[in-house]
């Protein structure tokens, strides 16, 4: 179901022509078309505080190695409640990718991930 005022809306931009387009549910611009684009949205994201875009960047970083500064992205993102970012901290203290292995922060991390709803 939709409310009255969406309905409203939506019969108007039919009427105009007008279609829905791909818009950032963060930023309401239309989606970046190149790798330069898609970086400086990710960035603003970033600087906004976006856990998604912190445990995005974190991931990405280590998956180039730099297990350093994505340790440093996930930890700010998992501080921030997002799961996906406790379970990658449970991986690294897990196995020791850029930090000591650490059980009772692995089980911390995994604990975390799961209230929030992580499989």
């Amino acid at each position: 179901l939709i409310c009255n005022g969406c309905e409203y809306a939506n019969s108007i931009r039919e009427f105009e022509g007008r279609s829905l387009e791909d818009n950032c549910p963060f930023c309401r611009h239309p989606a970046p078309e190149s790798e330069e684009e898609i970086y400086v949205t990710a960035m603003k994201r970033i600087e906004a505080n976006d856990p998604v875009a912190l445990c995005q960047m974190g991931g990405k970083l280590f998956h180039e190695g730099d297990y350093k500064t994505a340790f440093e992205y996930l930890s700010k993102a998992a501080g921030l409640g997002d799961f996906q970012a406790h379970f990658n901290l449970a991986v690294m203290y897990g196995v020791g990718q850029g930090v000591e292995e650490d059980e009772k922060k692995m089980n911390y991390h995994l604990e975390e991930a799961a209230i929030g709803g992580h499989p």
